[in-house]
């Protein structure tokens, strides 16, 4: 249950497992093997809804990535049939698919993940061509104006210093919602560093700097 993971809203969230990428800041590090098996039955869910209609929102679809399982525009389809608006979270890896859902009219709000400018994504996601799918992602959601999104940069200590030209670039293409956050520690793989020495005032002046654009919405989620 969550209030954060779909701004304005009081929805369910589901964490599917398996991602393409290996962010090494990633808070869902112990899911991202697809071949785990899964802990909470469908059935639960409808279960779930079920003793929460009227007090739910909606459900919100995350990850690791949503997008790599098969049956997701079947269980969006559901969620929308029981009543409630559905959200995703997403990086971007399946641009194709991420163009099928919202063609199909499955989603009502995006959260979407940049993580950097197209020639330093590599160094983040850890896969050659990360970079030109999540931009063609991007592009795709933007061209879905009936449907809400929120654009979500994280920033951490040993990643690209390219934030402000990542912020200015989605500003560019039309992107209205914006989220600066700083990564944490909980959750992410062994060995990775969330701050070091003056981190915390980098991170604060890149988010004013960011507030400077001009979005319709600019929000900062700072680390603790």
């Amino acid at each position: 249950m969550s209030t954060v993971d779909w701004p304005g809203k009081f929805v369910a969230s589901l964490f599917l497992q398996g991602c393409p990428w290996a962010c090494p800041y990633c808070h869902n590090s112990a899911i991202i093997d697809p071949r785990i098996p899964g802990v909470v039955a469908w059935s639960s869910l409808e279960e779930l809804l079920a003793r929460r209609r009227g007090l739910l929102d909606g459900v919100v679809f995350s990850g690791g990535e949503a997008t790599r399982q098969i049956a997701l525009a079947s269980g969006m389809a559901r969620v929308r049939e029981l009543g409630f608006a559905v959200g995703l979270h997403t990086a971007g890896p399946y641009p194709g698919r991420l163009a099928n859902l919202l063609d199909e009219g499955l989603v009502d709000w995006v959260g979407i993940d940049l993580k950097a400018m197209p020639d330093h994504y590599e160094a983040v996601a850890g896969r050659v061509g990360a970079g030109e799918k999540a931009w063609s992602s991007l592009e795709i959601l933007l061209a879905h104006p009936d449907v809400d999104h929120e654009v979500r940069l994280t920033v951490y200590p040993d990643g690209p210093r390219d934030g402000l030209d990542v912020a200015r670039a989605a500003r560019d293409l039309g992107v209205r919602c914006f989220a600066l956050q700083q990564a944490r520690e909980v959750g992410t793989p062994a060995g990775f560093v969330s701050t070091r020495p003056g981190w915390d005032d980098q991170v604060r002046a890149l988010a004013e700097d960011i507030d400077n654009l001009g979005f319709d919405s600019f929000v900062f989620r700072g680390g603790s």
